[in-house]
């Protein structure tokens, strides 16, 4: 397994790779337009910030990606790219899109009947950076998420960042696990994701920060628990 940063040459393999990475998990497709989904989440890291996409290989095969921004104020917002992909793509006039966003505004009403807090961008100084991460379903469990996160824990680390934040789904228990040992905490409500389905069941949005200083803190600690005499 070679974890190893993005090259201009991986573009191609790397958007075939996105289409099949996220099979099994409830965010396997969005809306159900793979070229638009990829403008919002793919094609602005490798276009700005390439220096923070990393890849896993095997075989020569890339089989895992990790997409990350050090400071997520200098970067277009989810939202922007939503709409640019919206007008670009024309996705109000095809059918699955359609429908996906119909159902969004119904989900938005639902909730606000309800007074349930909405989904929203996550904007704080103390978790500047962001990521996404995907996986093969034949890489899964091989280490090559590990390894991704690792490369990237360390990025941060390296450029001084005070910490990260990511953006997950409650329902998806594994992702959950897996952030939590790689130490990242739970962190503000979980709201409902507008328009989204697995299994025919509504999805909820899982905030999840990880901290240099709570990192840099326990590491402390833990090597003052090993200098004591036994």
């Amino acid at each position: 397994m070679e974890i190893r940063t993005f090259a201009r040459s991986d573009r191609a393999e790397l958007r075939e790779l996105f289409e099949r990475v996220g099979e099994g998990a409830p965010t396997a497709s969005l809306w159900g337009h793979v070229d638009s989904e990829a403008a919002v989440y793919l094609d602005p890291y490798m276009e700005l910030e390439p220096d923070s996409l990393f890849v896993a290989v095997t075989g020569g095969a890339l089989v895992g990606y990790l997409t990350g921004c050090l400071d997520s104020a200098r970067f277009p917002g989810e939202d922007e790219r939503m709409e640019k992909a919206m007008r670009t793509y024309r996705l109000v006039f095809r059918p699955r899109p359609a429908a996906f966003f119909a159902r969004s505004l119904a989900d938005l009403a639902w909730a606000a009947v309800r007074r349930e807090p909405g989904v929203g961008e996550f904007t704080d100084a103390r978790w500047p950076a962001h990521l996404h991460i995907n996986v093969a379903p034949e890489a899964r469990g091989t280490g090559a998420a590990d390894g991704l996160m690792s490369r990237w824990l360390d990025r941060l680390r390296k450029a001084g960042s005070p910490g990260c934040h990511l953006q997950t789904l409650v329902e998806n228990t594994r992702a959950v696990r897996f952030f939590e040992r790689m130490g990242f905490a739970e962190h503000g409500p979980a709201p409902l994701v507008p328009g989204l389905r697995h299994d025919g069941r509504r999805v909820h949005q899982r905030t999840m920060i990880w901290s240099a200083s709570r990192t840099a803190e326990e590491a402390e600690a833990g090597a003052r628990t090993s200098a004591k005499p036994q």
